[in-house]
């Protein structure tokens, strides 16, 4: 069975921290990384970012910029959940990663994670779909995940679906039960649900006393 552990990419060496900007940005016109990771001797000291990279002189070497790399990394052992939130947390497209010793061995892309979601049970199993938005910094996938379970459903999936500097959109595929419960508890949590749903009482109640509305300024 594949696992995100199958996704890991080591064929594309990392830079080194005494290689030259102009280096950096070659590699960034080569590959469609937001940022890319940098080794000093054997040990991971950070990514280099694409916007950074444009910036700086190109004679210069990555090791006079050290103070603007990028420390964000995943560990070898997380679960696909945490990797996600990772991408989405650092608003970037590769993920380093370190083993249990902190050595680096290869990187995550959020395209490759993607297709391992795919393959998922989130396209292969029945359920239904929300879509969801909240602050960028005001949500955790962990805090989700508990929402849906709390109302005895199950995540089948997730992908952000749009995010930006000040909200994220979230898709989900849940497991067909307690729709209407799951809803207003995001509610509740001052997420906004973008979805549209039969199920959805609130909603619902807000349309009939419309209607009422409209049909007594009618009279």
């Amino acid at each position: 069975m594949t696992t995100i552990k199958d996704f890991i990419n080591n064929q594309v060496e990392p830079l080194q921290s005494n290689d030259s900007i102009i280096d950096v940005q070659n590699m960034f016109l080569d590959f469609e990384y937001t940022h890319f990771p940098i080794m000093e001797r054997e040990v991971f000291i950070g990514s280099i970012g694409r916007d950074e990279a444009e910036m700086y002189p190109t004679s210069d070497s990555i090791n006079e910029h050290k103070y603007g790399l990028h420390r964000f990394f995943v560990r070898n052992n997380m679960n696909w959940f945490d990797v996600f939130e990772e991408f989405s947390k650092n608003n970037t497209n590769i993920l380093p990663i370190l083993d249990e010793k902190n050595q680096y061995i290869g990187f995550y892309e959020l395209d490759d994670v993607l297709h391992f979601l795919n393959e998922t049970t989130f396209i292969k199993e029945n359920g239904g779909i929300i879509v969801i938005e909240k602050g960028t910094n005001d949500f955790t996938i962990s805090q989700i995940s508990q929402i849906v379970e709390s109302n005895d459903a199950k995540i089948l999936g997730l992908f952000i679906s749009n995010s930006n500097e000040e909200t994220t959109q979230i898709t989900l595929k849940i497991t067909q039960s307690n729709f209407n419960e799951i809803i207003q508890t995001f509610r509740r949590y001052n997420y906004t649900i973008l979805s549209e749903h039969q199920e959805d009482s609130y909603l619902n109640s807000l349309k009939e006393r419309s209607d009422y509305l409209d049909k007594y300024l009618s009279i």
